[in-house]
C-alpha cells in the first residue's frame, strides 16, 4: 500500500546519494494534521541526520506529530547525538520507518527507546526493499562486513571489451558513459589493473561534478609496480590513490610512488598477485562500503573466481567483434563445464536509448 508520506522522506533521502558515504542516505518527513512542517536528509559533511534538520524545520509544530523516516532512528553518541533521544525529547507522538537499520549499533534499539518513551512506532515493511535498495552499498556491508562489489564492463553483443589491434574509441555511446558516471558517483572506491593503466592511461575519477562525501578512491592491482611516475594517475593524485602489489615489486619504486602522494600496500597472494580478499578486509576496516571494478578481461576473472564480485553491471552496444583474439569480459581459464558456470540472479535490464542496454545482476554465492 502507498504511503505518500513515505514516498516523499525516500525522495528526499535519494538527495544525499553518494554524499553520506560512509554513513546511508536518509531522508525525514513530519507531518502535523496532514501538512508538512519539516523535511530533511543526510549529507555527510554538514554532519546532522535527516530527522534533526527536520526537526529544526519543523519547530514547535513537531510536537505531537507524526515523522516519515526511511531507516530507522538511530540509537547512539557518533558524530551527532542519537536521533532516537532527539526525537523524544521534541515530543513526537509516531514515528513510521521503512525499515530496520541493519548496523548492529541500532538494529532495532532506536524504534524500543522510541516505544519505551511512549511514542507508536510503525514499519512500513512494504517499502522495506525499496529503503534496502537505496542504501545497498550500506546494507551489505553491514549485513556482511564488507564493501559491495559491483564488476562493471562495456561489452559488444558477443561479449567482447577489447579488439587485438586497435583499441581506439569506445564501445558504447556517450549516453551509455554518462550512466557509468551516475554508478561511479555513488561508489566509495574504483579497482583496475595495471594492464588497463598501461594500455589506455586512464583517470578513473568521478566526473559528475556532483558533491561527494569524500573522494574516490583510485585503487590499481599492480605486483610489480609497473605504473609509469608520469601515468596521468600518478600525475593527478591527491591522497585519493592506492597501489595494491606484493612483496616481489622493488623497493625504490615503492619509494618513488610514495613521494609522489600514492599510498601503497604490500597484500600478498595467490599466483604472485596482490591479494583482493586483504584488500576488502582493508576498505572495511577504512569504512569503505562500495568498490566498483573497471579492468580488463584477466583481473575481472580473478574477482569472478574468488568469489569477490557481488553484483554485476554490464553495458552492451550493438556491435561485433568476433575472431578468437578479441578479449571476452572475463578471461583466465574460464570455467570448463557449463554446469560450472558462475550463475546470476535478480536480472536488471536498462534501456539507453535508442538501441543500448545494460544488465545488472547479482552473483550467485
Amino acid at each position: 500500500m502507498k504511503n505518500a508520506w513515505m514516498d516523499e522522506a525516500l525522495e528526499l533521502a535519494r538527495q544525499g546519494l553518494g554524499r553520506t558515504s560512509p554513513n546511508p542516505a536518509v531522508g525525514a518527513v513530519i507531518v502535523q494534521d496532514g501538512e508538512i512542517v519539516g523535511r530533511g536528509f543526510h549529507v555527510y559533511a554538514r554532519k546532522k541526520h535527516a530527522e534533526i534538520v527536520a526537526l529544526e524545520q519543523a519547530g514547535d509544530r513537531a510536537r505531537g506529530a507524526t515523522v516519515y523516516v526511511s531507516l530507522e532512528p538511530c540509537s547512539f553518541q557518533g558524530r551527532t547525538p542519537p536521533c532516537a533521544g532527539a526525537l523524544v525529547n521534541a515530543g513526537v507522538a509516531r514515528v513510521v520507518t521503512a525499515m530496520e537499520d541493519p548496523n548492529p549499533r541500532v538494529a532495532g534499539q532506536g524504534i524500543r527507546e522510541l516505544r519505551e518513551a511512549g511514542i507508536a512506532v510503525d514499519v512500513l515493511s512494504g517499502y522495506s526493499e525499496e529503503a534496502a535498495q537505496l542504501n545497498e552499498a550500506y546494507v551489505h556491508s553491514m549485513r556482511t562486513g564488507r564493501p559491495l562489489v559491483t564488476l562493471k564492463a562495456a561489452l559488444t553483443l558477443d561479449g567482447k571489451i577489447s579488439a587485438p589491434d586497435d583499441n581506439s574509441g569506445w564501445i558504447t555511446s556517450e549516453r551509455a558513459r554518462a550512466h557509468v558516471q551516475q554508478i561511479r558517483h555513488q561508489a566509495d572506491a574504483i579497482l583496475t589493473g595495471i594492464g588497463t593503466v598501461l594500455a589506455d592511461d586512464c583517470l578513473l575519477t568521478d566526473r559528475t561534478g556532483l558533491e561527494r562525501s569524500r573522494p574516490l578512491l583510485r585503487i590499481v592491482a599492480d605486483s610489480t609496480l609497473r605504473i609509469p611516475l608520469d601515468s596521468r594517475m600518478v600525475a593527478s593524485s591527491a591522497g585519493d590513490l592506492l597501489i595494491v602489489t606484493t612483496s616481489a615489486a622493488p623497493e625504490d619504486r615503492r619509494r618513488a610512488l610514495e613521494e609522489r602522494g600514492v599510498r601503497v600496500l604490500v597484500f600478498d597472494g595467490p599466483g604472485g598477485r596482490a591479494d583482493l580478499q586483504k584488500l576488502l578486509e582493508y576498505l572495511a576496516g577504512e569504512q569503505y562500503r562500495s568498490l566498483m571494478i573497471e579492468s580488463g578481461s584477466k583481473l575481472n576473472w580473478a574477482v569472478l573466481e574468488a568469489g569477490a564480485a557481488d553484483k554485476v553491471f554490464f553495458y552492451y552496444a550493438p556491435k561485433i567483434l568476433g575472431g578468437l583474439r578479441s578479449l571476452p569480459v572475463a578471461g583466465g581459464t574460464g570455467r570448463l563445464r557449463r554446469t560450472d558456470a558462475i550463475r546470476l540472479t535478480g536480472v536488471k535490464l536498462h534501456s539507453i536509448p535508442p538501441d543500448e542496454f545494460a544488465v545488472e545482476a547479482y552473483v550467485e554465492k
